[in-house]
C-alpha cells in the first residue's frame, strides 16, 4: 500500500515509515508533502492508496482544501493525525471524506488497528490470520511449558499447520530447551532491539526451527535483558507472527505485567495449566479473578489439568464448582515418557508416540482445530496408524 504523508514534522515521518514497513504487505510512504497546499501544487504520480494528514498545524484544517484534496486523489483513503479534539475539526474530517482520526502523539496501535480498518476497504490481503492462543502456568511446575512447546509441535506435525511459540517468561526462559537441543542465536529481547527491522523473513530468521513449520522465538538468556522487550514491540511481533503463522502459542509464565498483559490482549484462547491440587487451584482462583478484573471474557478461557489421574479425593466437577470455568482437556500423568522427552529435548510425539501423552496431545489438536476423529485421515489414525 503506497502513501502520502502531509506533515512538516520529520520525526513522524520517521514514526510511520518504521511502523508501515513493518506491516504485512508494508505501507510505503511514497513521499511527503510540507502541506495541504503543497500537496495540492505537487501531484504525487505513485497510484495512492492512502493519504496521511498531520493536522497540529492550523493551516491543515482548511475544509476547502481538504475536499480539493480528496478529489484529487479520488482513490485513496483520508486519514487525519491531530494533536487535540475539536468538534469542528471533526465535522469538518468527516465532510472530506476522512476515514480514520487519529490522536498524536501517535499511539502505534491504534494507528495499526486504522490501517487494518483502511486495508480491508481499500481490498489488501492481510494474508493468514493467525490465532493466538496463551497457555499460562497458575502455579510454578504445573507443566505449562511442556504442554505448550509440546502442542506447538503437535500441531504443525499433525494438522500441518505453521506454528510459531513465543516463550515470554521474563526470567529463566527455557521453552525451547524441551522440544530442541539447538541454541537460539537470537532471542525476543534482541528482537526488540530491532523492531523496526521486524518483517517475516527477519522474525523466521530469529528463531529455532524445531520443524519447517514449528519456530520458537526464544525469551532473553540473560534476565537483566527481558526488561527490554516493551508493550509496543509485543504488538509489532505479534501483528507480523499473526500475518504468517496459523498459530501463534505464548508461553506466558506466571508473571503478569504490562508485556505479558499486552500480549494476552491480543491472546484468543487463554489456556491456565494446573494439577488437581489445593495450592493450584488456589493460584487458579487468584488468575480468573485478576483476569474478570481485566474484563476477560470467561468464555475465552479454557482450563487445562495436568497429572490427571481419576479416582482421586478432588474431582473435576470440584474444580468447575470452585472456579466457575470450563475444563477444555486433562493430560494424563505419564511420567516416564514426560520425563524422557524433557530431558532429551524431543517432543513427545516424536519420542514415544504410543505413550498416553502423545494421544492426549493429539486429542487437544482436534479440539483446537475442530478436526474430527471419523474424518477419512483423522489425527489419531496419523499418529498411531502405522504403530504395532
Amino acid at each position: 500500500m503506497k502513501a502520502l504523508l502531509i506533515s512538516r514534522d520529520g520525526q513522524l515521518y520517521s514514526e510511520i515509515a518504521s511502523q508501515g514497513a513493518a506491516r504485512v504487505p508494508p505501507l510505503h510512504l511514497a513521499g511527503t508533502r510540507a502541506s495541504l497546499r503543497d500537496a495540492l501544487d505537487r501531484v504525487e504520480s505513485d497510484n495512492l492508496q492512502l493519504l496521511i494528514i498531520d493536522a497540529s498545524d492550523s493551516e491543515q484544517l482548511e475544509a476547502g482544501l481538504l475536499e480539493r484534496l480528496g478529489r484529487q486523489y479520488p482513490s485513496a483513503q483520508l486519514m487525519l493525525l491531530t494533536d487535540h479534539h475539536q468538534p469542528d475539526l471533526l465535522i469538518t474530517a468527516m465532510r472530506a471524506g476522512v476515514r480514520e482520526v487519529l490522536q498524536l502523539p501517535l499511539v502505534h496501535r491504534a494507528f495499526h488497528e486504522a490501517m487494518d480498518r483502511i486495508a480491508s476497504a481499500a481490498g489488501v490481503s492481510l494474508m493468514r490470520d493467525g490465532k493466538v492462543l496463551a497457555f499460562i502456568a497458575c502455579k510454578g511446575g504445573s507443566g505449562a511449558t511442556f504442554i505448550s512447546t509440546n502442542f506447538g509441535y503437535a500441531l504443525a506435525t499433525l494438522a500441518a499447520k505453521k506454528v510459531l511459540l513465543i516463550d515470554l517468561h521474563g526470567q529463566f526462559g527455557d521453552a525451547a530447551l524441551y522440544v530442541s537441543d539447538q541454541k537460539p542465536s537470537m532471542t525476543l529481547s534482541d528482537v526488540c532491539a530491532q523492531i523496526a527491522r521486524v518483517d517475516a523473513p527477519f522474525l523466521d530468521s530469529c528463531l529455532v526451527h524445531v520443524t519447517p513449520g514449528f519456530g520458537i522465538l526464544a525469551a532473553a538468556d540473560d534476565p537483566a535483558h527481558a526488561k527490554d522487550a516493551k508493550p509496543e514491540h509485543i504488538d509489532t511481533i505479534l501483528r507480523v507472527a499473526r500475518q504468517h503463522y496459523d498459530y501463534v502459542l505464548l508461553d506466558v509464565g506466571r508473571q503478569i505485567d504490562a508485556v505479558s498483559l499486552r500480549a494476552l490482549d491480543i491472546t484468543e484462547t487463554i489456556y491456565p495449566v494446573l494439577q488437581l491440587a489445593l495450592p493450584d487451584i488456589r493460584d487458579a482462583r487468584r488468575l480468573l479473578d485478576i483476569f474478570r478484573s481485566l474484563g476477560y471474557v470467561l468464555d475465552h478461557i479454557r482450563l487445562i489439568v495436568n497429572r490427571y489421574e481419576k479416582g482421586g479425593k478432588l474431582r473435576l466437577q470440584d474444580l468447575h464448582a470452585a472456579l466457575g470455568c470450563e475444563v477444555m482437556h486433562t493430560f494424563p500423568n505419564d511420567y516416564i515418557a514426560v520425563t524422557d522427552s524433557v530431558n532429551q529435548g524431543v517432543p513427545v510425539l516424536q519420542l514415544s508416540r504410543s505413550s498416553a501423552a502423545a494421544r492426549s496431545l493429539a486429542e487437544m489438536v482436534e479440539l483446537v482445530t475442530a478436526r474430527r476423529v471419523q474424518e477419512s485421515k483423522g489425527l489419531l489414525d496419523r499418529l498411531f496408524g502405522g504403530s504395532a
